[in-house]
């Protein structure tokens, strides 16, 4: 069996692992076996690559992988349960720049591919593959760099627009495709070209992710991933890697489809997210009415022994807390006591898709026991406690209400139907969009204010009592 039949023979093998470590990733149950699945195919892919296109010393590809692994290890070891999301962000970009940088590089005659050395030998196709790699990973790495600095408040959550941001957008846009025509008619390292593309296309990362709210910023992390994806599919067509264009359109092709559930289940669409900043900000007019009912935990303890059905709805606060592990203990006392308790998930709980789910799996809170809104908001008015823990726009009424809020529309966690609710925050503040929340002022609200884990620690505690 010669060289090349063994390569594409590697190269299908790792195609299939990651289409079934995809499968896999679509429950939890399965999504740890799903994850080594596709790492164990990335690592068939990597080796086949090097076996058949190694064009650098081997020193220098063994000293890569190592400084990569202790940068991915040291950073997956420190970061926090509330970090992330940020960390995604952060691979986002570094993929985005991969695909940048090798779409550059393709236009290098010393660093060009087979049958592509010279630049003046670039196909019409090529080009175009080129152009979208720099184009794709440029616009994915300072986007995602904006939603990291969304994402750990080192920038304003909320969404930023300015006057006549439309046209200065639609100008970028025109901009952009006037010089990748130019550059694919004379395809050269040292175009002016190739740099408009590259200044163009950082740019365009940001201004389109400045105006996307906070609320939203679940969806662009998954449509940030799916650009990563389709980044590293056109690096593919530049490198003519036939397997790096199956990941790349795996990636990219199943990041669209979470980011059009997620937009459906905001009752929104994905043009209204990209392009929020492109009509005028709405302003809400709803006026608020009611006082804070403030409760201390050993008086909400009195009510939860009492209660025969009870819902949890986590949000960023109980990871902010780190919260979950008493949240399991907390419905192990209520079960002991004969009480059904649920999870109500929201579809964008928390900063990234799943973070909720992560977070209660690694408290060992039986998948069972998560329900989605749509199933839970039927029940709500049977429920005697809803248990809100940080979670601030996922409950907002407004969303149903105040036809000027930002978050009107989107479907929410219907938790006000409850006879009771507890709300755990540590302050009077407004969520992470930035929208005040009518849910605290309502007659059945009670806000239990504090650190979370400390609150809950205290209810458990007199459980145990």
């Amino acid at each position: 069996m010669n060289l090349p039949l063994l390569i594409n023979l590697a190269y299908v093998a790792s195609a299939i692992l990651f289409i079934l470590g995809l499968k896999k990733l679509s429950s939890p149950a399965t999504a740890r076996n799903g994850n080594l699945l596709s790492a164990l195919g990335m690592l068939i892919a990597i080796i086949a690559t090097l076996a058949s296109e190694l064009k650098l010393p081997w020193g220098n590809i063994v000293g890569a992988l190592i400084l990569g692994s202790l940068v991915g290890a040291v950073a997956a070891k420190r970061v926090q349960m509330t970090g992330m999301p940020e960390l995604v962000a952060l691979f986002n970009g570094l993929g985005g720049a991969a695909s940048l940088l090798v779409g550059w590089s393709a236009l290098y005659p010393a660093v060009g591919v087979d049958g592509l050395a010279l630049a003046q030998g670039i196909s019409t196709f090529t080009s175009i593959t080129i152009v979208l790699s720099i184009l794709i990973g440029g616009i994915t790495l300072t986007g995602s760099m904006v939603a990291y600095g969304k994402l750990s408040e080192k920038l304003s959550s909320g969404a930023i627009q300015f006057p006549r941001q439309q046209i200065v957008n639609a100008a970028i846009v025109v901009a952009i495709l006037f010089s990748a025509f130019m550059l694919c008619l004379t395809p050269s390292h040292d175009s002016f070209w190739l740099c408009a593309i590259l200044i163009l296309s950082l740019v365009f990362g940001v201004m389109i992710v400045i105006p996307i709210g906070g609320a939203d910023m679940p969806v662009v992390i998954a449509l940030l991933n799916s650009y990563s994806g389709l980044a590293a599919c056109a690096a593919g067509f530049v490198l003519n890697n036939n397997l790096l264009i199956v990941a790349g359109s795996l990636v990219g092709t199943s990041g669209i489809i979470l980011t059009n559930i997620m937009c459906k289940a905001m009752n929104r669409s994905l043009s209204n997210v990209l392009f929020s900043g492109f009509a005028a900000a709405k302003e809400s007019t709803m006026v608020i009415e009611g006082e804070v009912k403030p409760i201390v935990a050993e008086d909400a303890y009195l009510i939860l022994e009492a209660a025969q059905r009870v819902v949890i709805v986590p949000g960023y606060g109980m990871a902010v807390a780190q919260a979950q592990h008493v949240v399991k203990e907390l419905m192990t006392h209520l079960e002991s006591n004969g009480c059904d308790v649920q999870f109500a998930i929201h579809p964008v709980a928390g900063r990234m898709p799943g973070h909720m789910n992560v977070l209660l799996a690694e408290a060992n809170v039986p998948y069972e026991q998560l329900v989605e809104m749509d199933d839970i908001n039927p029940q709500m008015s049977n429920m005697d406690v809803a248990i809100v823990i940080g979670a601030n726009d996922v409950v907002n009424p407004a969303a149903n209400e105040d036809e000027g809020s930002p978050l009107y529309g989107m479907p929410v966690i219907n938790v006000t139907e409850a006879r009771t609710v507890f709300v755990l925050k540590r302050s009077m503040g407004a969520g992470f969009s930035g929208v005040e929340n009518p849910l605290f002022f309502a007659e059945n609200t009670r806000m239990l204010f504090g650190d979370a884990k400390e609150s809950l620690g205290t209810v458990v505690s007199e459980f145990s009592e």
